[in-house]
């Protein structure tokens, strides 16, 4: 089995977005060729609930898909079509703005104020851009957990992996989104379709891909067409993006 090299490594940056909210993007608003067809990647954490109880108010979106899932605190959530909830910690939400749609996100602490999700944006291929608004909500318990032998666990949100599948479906860029940890000490090889492009982003602890150093907040992206990725010396946990590789 060949392992895939690391092309690029990223690290998140610091920004505003909402009404005020302190978060970190790995990539977005920029160029975007590597990672076509996703367009954005935020990091929103904190313990401070100033840093986000302003939220999300109403926005538009068109012409995309937005992926949030929540590991810590909660996320209130409405649009225009009627749909509203709150995503709790191990929830996502999928929601494709196809033709438009408008809705806010407005994020809560738990009981010690502490507030942790990501979003993904995908961009949708040109036969899809004015498809109805489509709405998913996943609850935490409705995720497939696997625990390997060696103490790997990964939750498998969208797509295939190890046998499992994700309860997310219908996602015009194919994905798999993963949420993985590896005990701090192991070596870890994940299986890798050669035809698709490889994103890991690092939020916790620190290990190695192959040879390249990756602390927290990175976002490590391989194009060449081998057939896994090797973890070295991690003590993480990663959240593993996979997609198509097809430009949309």
């Amino acid at each position: 089995m060949s392992i895939r090299p690391v092309k690029d490594i990223l690290l998140a940056r610091p920004t505003i977005e909402g009404a005020g909210v302190h978060l970190r993007r790995a990539f977005g608003f920029g160029n975007t060729e590597v990672t076509d067809p996703f367009l954005l990647f935020d990091d929103f954490r904190n313990d401070d609930p100033e840093a986000y109880k302003k939220g999300f108010p109403w926005h538009p979106h068109r012409g995309i898909e937005t992926i949030t899932y929540v590991l810590a605190g909660a996320v209130d959530h409405a649009d225009s079509v009627g749909n509203q909830g709150t995503l709790g910690a191990g929830d996502v939400q999928w929601m494709t703005a196809g033709s438009g749609i408008l809705h806010q996100e407005m994020p809560k602490g738990d009981p010690r104020g502490r507030m942790h999700g990501f979003q993904l944006w995908a961009n949708l291929p040109s036969n899809l851009k004015m498809t109805d608004p489509r709405y998913q909500e996943v609850h935490t318990q409705d995720i497939p957990e696997i625990r390997d032998d060696d103490g790997t666990h990964v939750r498998v949100i969208c797509g295939e992996f190890w046998g499992k599948k994700g309860p997310v479906d219908g996602v015009a860029a194919d994905p798999r989104y993963l949420d993985v940890w590896i005990p701090p000490g192991k070596r870890k090889t994940l299986p890798v379709d050669a035809t698709r492009h490889v994103f890991a982003y690092i939020f916790e602890g620190s290990g190695k891909f192959r040879d390249a150093s990756t602390p927290r907040g990175i976002l490590n992206e391989g194009v060449s067409a081998n057939e896994a990725i090797h973890y070295d010396e991690p003590g993480n946990r990663s959240l593993i993006l996979f997609d198509t590789g097809d430009e949309v």
